[in-house]
């Protein structure tokens, strides 16, 4: 999941609260100019069994920020938040 997006949005097909999510995540990203990578657990036995439950999932800089909904205002805040 090596990306050079710090935002990734883990998701299956099918899921509908991953489109919903991913509008979340394209609305955010328009207002900040980051980008983000979207990732597929289909196929991937180690994705599917961390995060299945729990889709779709939020990653800022490789680390869970939430997952089900994504809390856009926090988000925001998290993406220009200066970095440590």
């Amino acid at each position: 999941m090596t990306s050079d997006s710090r935002l990734t949005l883990i998701t299956r097909p099918g899921c509908h609260l991953c489109d919903v999510a991913k509008e979340a995540v394209d609305r955010v990203v328009a207002v900040t100019g980051d980008r983000w990578t979207e990732v597929d657990v289909t196929g991937d036995l180690e994705l599917e069994r961390e995060y299945g439950d729990r889709l779709p999932v939020v990653l800022l800089d490789g680390r869970e920020h939430g997952y089900w909904r994504v809390e856009e205002d926090r988000l925001l805040r998290d993406l220009t938040a200066p970095r440590d």
